[in-house]
């Protein structure tokens, strides 16, 4: 099923996840760590699916299928039947197909069930088909505050680790605060699950590299020391693998490469008269449902849903003709990239190598007036994945006393807007999405031979990560 690999023995298996790592970042010098773990067991270049983006390729790698199985057609797609754009749902089963699918963890207790698995903040996690689960899940208070929690299967393992590892850092994990000190809990989090509950398949996700290389781009100072800073963190479950005589295997997604444009297909569509907006009292909200056009944008690829077969002609010119497009796919075109679900848009963008699509739609020349979202960190009012969330408004100087001073007015219980999102594209610096150009651009697989994806010397898709589970 999917190139499985036969384990002759119940061994214990770690799977890391350093999304972001790619040969060139192993072998910086930064990362010693895993540059020994590369250098016992050497380094294959992997093959994303397409769109390369966290949701896709997660769900390609636990169910061991395309897009065009799985469903999980990017980070967020339309439902037509809600009329509702969805980013970052979190349930497995949007993607087994109502258990008809049996994903990695599914077969590894099929195969061995004495040996539980444990799913460390993998997406596609609430609930997870593991037998151990964790995954962030802020609190929402009743009265607007948003608070650090994560959500854990069994439940008293979230209360184990929050007392031994401390609250999880949720405004590190994503926003203008992002950095090291999420993946470090996380580290600390899979470490406590290793020794104490002893399950036999185990995978971690640790997305330190994701930040830095989207603020700065992939090539300067600031990707090498965060390459540092993960090779740091996951030492000692490098270690630990060691000690245990367990596989170790080190992975990643996607790599990320140069970000030098935004293109945003939505202003042009609504500009056409195309996309609808409700001009709310917060304003402009998408209209999706009264839009004859629009676009969910993820990074370099982008599903257009339009409402009706005769404007489809004029809507691949509209977009065809935005610099920064490299390609239009039609729905006919989807079963070749391994995208034809009903999830998937009529049409499917494609942007140019350092291009990327960004989600705005609104348009000031029509009246329209920005979302009071616009400037917060809300991935799941935004109809687009918006990684100007990992940044501060270098156009607001004083903005680091604001929001200390809305932070204290937070604390003695006022309700204040957190907006220090700016809402220029142009400020991001590293993307991806796209299949990579190089192997040296795309994601890496680390481990023994044992489990090894099929002969050496061929390129394997992330979709093998399924074969460490017998079938």
């Amino acid at each position: 099923m999917y190139g499985a690999v036969t384990l002759t023995a119940v061994r214990r298996v770690l799977v890391l996840n350093l999304v972001g790592l790619t040969p060139r970042l192993v072998q910086s010098g930064a990362m010693p760590a895993v540059a020994a773990h590369a250098k016992r067991h050497g380094l294959r270049a992997l093959q994303p699916d397409l769109p390369a983006v966290t949701c896709t390729v997660q769900a390609s790698m636990l169910m061991g299928a395309p897009p065009s199985v799985h469903g999980a057609v990017g980070n967020g797609w339309y439902s037509r039947d809600l009329a509702e754009v969805g980013f970052w749902r979190q349930s497995v089963r949007l993607v087994d197909q109502e258990g008809r699918l049996p994903g990695v963890f599914a077969r590894w207790r099929r195969a061995h069930p004495e040996s539980p698995g444990a799913q460390m903040f993998w997406w596609w996690n609430l609930p997870s088909q593991a037998d151990l689960s964790v995954t962030p899940r802020p609190t929402y208070w009743a009265d607007g505050r948003k608070g650090p929690d994560v959500h854990a299967h069994p439940a008293d393992l979230r209360r184990r680790l929050q007392e031994r590892c401390g609250e999880f850092p949720l405004f590190d994990f994503w926003g203008p605060r992002a950095g090291i000190a999420s993946t470090r809990w996380i580290a600390r989090a899979t470490l406590d699950v290793l020794q104490e509950d002893r399950p036999g398949l185990t995978l971690a996700y640790l997305p330190h590299l994701d930040y830095d290389l989207q603020r700065f781009g992939p090539d300067g100072p600031e990707a090498v020391r965060a390459a540092g800073e993960l090779d740091a963190a996951v030492k000692p479950l490098i270690e630990w693998a060691a000690d245990e005589d367990a596989d170790l295997l080190i992975l990643s997604e996607y790599g990320l490469t140069a970000a030098t444009r935004a293109v945003e297909p939505n202003r042009a569509l609504r500009a056409a008269g195309l996309l609808a907006v409700h001009p709310a009292r917060n304003g402009a909200l998408l209209d999706p449902g009264n839009s004859r056009a629009f676009a969910v944008c993820d990074h370099q690829c982008a599903h257009v849903y339009v409402a009706q077969a005769a404007d489809l002609p004029r809507v691949t010119e509209i977009l065809s003709n935005l610099p920064g497009v490299e390609r239009v796919f039609q729905r006919s075109e989807l079963a070749a990239l391994g995208l034809d679900h009903p999830r998937s848009g009529e049409l499917f963008l494609l942007a140019a190598p350092g291009a990327w699509f960004a989600y705005p739609y609104w348009n000031a020349a029509q009246g329209d007036q920005e979302p009071d979202f616009a400037r917060t960190v809300d991935i799941h009012r935004k109809p687009g994945y918006d990684p100007c969330e990992l940044l501060l408004d270098p156009e607001r100087p004083a903005l680091k006393l604001q929001l200390g001073a809305k932070l204290l007015a937070k604390k003695l219980g006022f309700r204040t807007l957190f907006n220090p999102v700016p809402l220029d594209p142009g400020l991001v610096r590293g993307t991806h999405g796209r299949l990579p150009e190089t192997a040296e651009e795309g994601p890496v697989w680390i481990g023994p031979e044992r489990l090894a994806p099929g002969p050496a010397a061929a390129v394997p898709s992330v979709r093998a990560l399924s074969g460490i589970a017998p079938d």
